[in-house]
């Protein structure tokens, strides 16, 4: 079985220019096969407040209606991805950039409504694996924008972390995973302002008690589970980390381990 890295790059890691230059280089410079997810929420939400769209968040999740997603195609599938997938060929790396409704990749159903209406956001149902083993195994790399569609003709926004996870699991069948989440933090940190208290190696036990006792919160904690879920699929390995050590053989930062 072949070795697969995804890397999963979170929005501020995109969209600030030194850290994609870097991320750029370092990615193309990793050696194997390879897929890349992005995020991109913040540049969205900048052109949101430049054209005067309300931004609405619950939770950390974007409300997305019908002018919030015409926004977040064009940004996600448009500017963030094509940028990401031109600035991969300057350094030689054969990116193809996709969003979930290319290839059938990655299909979705409009969230219910609960007691919140999220509008036109994705609960994923199913990854096409074979269209992505084909592309990945004739040396493409996909870049994957964090956009699903309903097989109805309609395209749906969808959290990033969730298609990272969706996608790693579906391929583990094919391939031996390592599954690297880079975003702006050196990793899991036990006090947010120091990075020399980054936990190296993290259980869902020791996960559990820092949620408990608020050290782990807000956003770090669906991305935590998303990685837990994919470990627990049968990824074989599992890392939170920044752009500086990502592209590092053994990524530093924390390790996701089995209980």
């Amino acid at each position: 079985m072949q070795n697969l890295t995804i890397v999963k790059v979170g929005g501020k890691v995109a969209e600030n220019q030194d850290s994609l230059q870097k991320l750029l280089v370092d990615f193309s410079s990793m050696k194997g096969l390879k897929l890349l997810v992005h995020g991109g929420g913040n540049i969205a939400t900048e052109l949101s407040n430049k054209l005067g769209l309300e931004v609405k968040m619950v939770n950390g999740r974007r409300i997305t209606d019908e002018e919030m997603l015409k926004l977040v195609t064009m940004v996600y599938g448009g500017l963030i991805n094509k940028s990401i997938v031109a600035g991969l060929q300057k350094h030689k790396c054969n990116a193809i950039g996709l969003s979930g409704a290319d290839l059938n990749i990655i299909s979705a159903v409009k969230r219910p409504l609960k007691d919140i209406d999220y509008g036109f956001v994705g609960d994923i149902i199913k990854v096409n694996g074979n269209a992505l083993k084909l592309l990945i195994e004739n040396d493409f790399v996909p870049v994957i924008a964090p956009l699903t569609h309903d097989n109805k003709g309609q395209i749906l926004n969808t959290n990033a972390d969730d298609i990272t996870n969706a996608i790693a699991q579906e391929l583990c069948q094919y391939f031996k995973i390592k599954l690297i989440f880079c975003f702006d933090k050196r990793g899991v940190m036990i006090n947010q302002e120091d990075e020399n208290t980054v936990i190296k190696k993290l259980d869902k036990n020791k996960f559990n008690e820092l949620v408990k006792e608020n050290i782990i919160n807000s956003g770090m904690i669906p991305k935590l589970e998303n990685g837990f879920l994919s470990l627990e699929s049968g990824v074989d390995k599992v890392f939170i980390t920044d752009v500086n050590s990502f592209a590092d053989e053994i990524p530093g930062g924390t390790e996701l381990v089995k209980v």
